[in-house]
């Protein structure tokens, strides 16, 4: 199939769509409303487009934003409570707002993962999870990686803006990363990396917060409905975490430091890449203050 699709291209070849598929729909991936194509333009449903799957949240591995921001088609298995779908997503091109093409086919009968009872289908469900994972966690500290941040935070800021909601970052560093690295081995370092992860999960609090692991020995958090007051006093709860407690290491009690810069997004909104930008520059400078 043309990865390259256009309202006119899909309104010709939309019986034929429905032939093929089990549902065809039209998905704004930002805002994540199903859309509606009429011969005056787009309208929005008064749904979301992850409503379908009854899980009340956003897709973790959410295809639909990838194809839009890629402008290249993607595919993933995604589960309900009754069945699994093979989900297809084409973008849209030339289309405001940007819209992007969801062809969804049930897999449930046509698909054998393992050995188990698949009338049941709990293996199959179990397997989609497990597929889905492997493309937004990070392997090392199982937190969310930077390809799911690149998809997610875009979504968050929309959503906060539309709906007048505070929205804050924490980018987060660990400033003695190297010295461990240098001194006891890269596998030591890994346990810290796994050991800083499992530290600022469990200070972040809320289910609609989130944590990835940017890159390296950087993490970034975000915080949805949090202002900068919540998002200071979370920063600060793992500044402490770090400092009263110490990494294990070779016999070794190493003390942990970090560095942190928080930003709350402003009424006007900022881009996914200014937030963070601005979150690493303060991140920088509160590490200056640490070698003084």
């Amino acid at each position: 199939m043309d990865e390259k699709v256009t309202l006119f291209k899909l309104k010709k070849n939309l019986k034929f769509f429905n032939k093929m598929y089990d549902i065809v729909r039209l998905v704004d991936p930002v805002r994540k409303r199903v859309m509606e194509y009429q011969d005056s333009g787009m309208e929005e449903v008064q749904e979301t487009c992850y409503a379908y799957w009854r899980s009340g949240r956003i897709c973790d591995n959410c295809i639909s934003v990838r194809a839009h921001r890629e402008q290249k088609s993607f595919i993933k298995l995604e589960s309900s409570p009754n069945v699994v779908m093979l989900v297809t997503a084409l973008p849209i091109e030339y289309s405001e707002p940007p819209v992007v093409l969801e062809l969804l086919k049930n897999a449930t009968d046509t698909m054998m993962i393992g050995t188990g009872d698949y009338n049941k289908g709990d293996i199959l469900y179990n397997a989609v999870q497990d597929i889905n994972n492997l493309v937004i966690r990070d392997e090392l500290t199982a937190l969310y990686n930077r390809r799911f941040l690149d998809d997610r935070l875009p979504v968050d800021i929309v959503n906060a803006v539309v709906n007048h909601k505070p929205l804050s970052v924490i980018f987060i560093d660990i400033d003695n990363m190297k010295a461990v690295n240098d001194s006891f081995g890269h596998s030591a370092g890994d346990e810290l990396l796994k050991y800083a992860a499992d530290t600022i999960k469990g200070c972040i609090g809320s289910e609609g917060n989130w944590t990835a692991r940017y890159g390296g020995d950087e993490f970034v958090v975000c915080l949805n409905n949090t202002g900068s007051e919540g998002a200071l006093r979370i920063s600060e709860r793992i500044y402490h975490d770090f400092a009263k407690s110490s990494f294990s290491v070779q016999g070794s009690a190493i003390a942990v430091k970090v560095s942190q810069g928080v930003v709350t997004m402003p009424g006007s909104g900022l881009t996914a890449e200014e937030i963070i930008e601005l979150a690493d520059k303060k991140m920088y400078e509160t590490k200056k203050c640490h070698k003084r």
